[in-house]
């Protein structure tokens, strides 16, 4: 579903990834881990098509096209979603218009009949009770006033509206508590543990991997992919670190 070979790229002149390589089939959940500076976020970016990020050699293909030809909005209708470390606030646009919006741009792409507004509230509700978001707070400019744990919760809501056919979440876990960790893993599976679907999770910690069970899981290090193994993997870095693992 998702193949990068060889990928190398740059930030402000500076190479982040130097050689990455990792396939990811449909069905499957991916974890990489890393120390800061690895590149992990650069990975994510790199795949959703931040401008500023350079890429200066190999290929990505998702689903049987050339990602890295697509632009960002290409890229999403195509089924790719970004989860962001840090998600931004939009003051002025209420949530609601937000995501409908953004439904309906998809289904346009690809050759559906737009929600109605009963339609899309029907659907709002459904997703924002798996993550037991009040719809009150769909009704809020998007972000604006939410705790960190409430914009991850939001974002996961966003994600089961666009119904991607393949997630990368880049560090989904930081700024939550135990509860809105549990909350937001629980959310993570019911929207894409899904045979047609695939997820790759960024993350520090393992402790999201204990709700949201991978496949496999990488560790990054230096622009490339250094070791990869099973979710015993991440039990053995938080046991003794990255530098004795690597």
């Amino acid at each position: 579903m998702l193949k990068i070979e060889n990928l190398t790229a740059e930030v402000g002149g500076k190479t982040i990834l130097n050689g990455l390589n990792l396939t990811v089939n449909a069905g499957e959940v991916h974890a990489i881990m890393g120390p800061n500076g690895a590149g992990k976020s650069t990975l994510a970016y790199t795949l959703g098509g931040r401008p500023g990020y350079e890429i200066t050699g190999g290929s990505v293909t998702f689903d049987g096209i050339d990602l890295l030809a697509l632009d960002p909005h290409e890229r999403a209708a195509a089924g790719l979603f970004l989860g962001f470390q840090y998600p931004v606030e939009i003051p002025g646009v209420s949530n609601v218009q937000f995501l409908r919006e953004a439904a309906n741009a998809q289904r346009k792409h690809r050759g559906e009949e737009a929600l109605t507004g009963g339609e899309f509230l029907k659907l709002a509700k459904e997703k924002a009770a798996l993550l037991r978001m009040d719809m009150d707070m769909l009704k809020r400019p998007v972000n604006v006033g939410f705790s960190g744990g409430e914009k991850k919760r939001n974002e996961m809501v966003q994600m089961g509206i666009l119904d991607p056919k393949f997630a990368v979440l880049d560090e989904t876990d930081s700024g939550l508590d135990i509860d809105a960790l549990r909350v937001v893993g629980e959310g993570i599976n019911s929207i894409m543990r899904a045979p047609g679907k695939g997820v790759l999770l960024i993350t520090h910690y393992q402790r999201l991997l204990d709700y949201v069970k991978p496949d496999f899981v990488h560790i990054l290090a230096k622009g490339k992919i250094v070791k990869t193994g099973g979710p015993e993997l991440a039990h053995e870095l938080e046991r003794e670190g990255y530098e004795e693992v690597v």
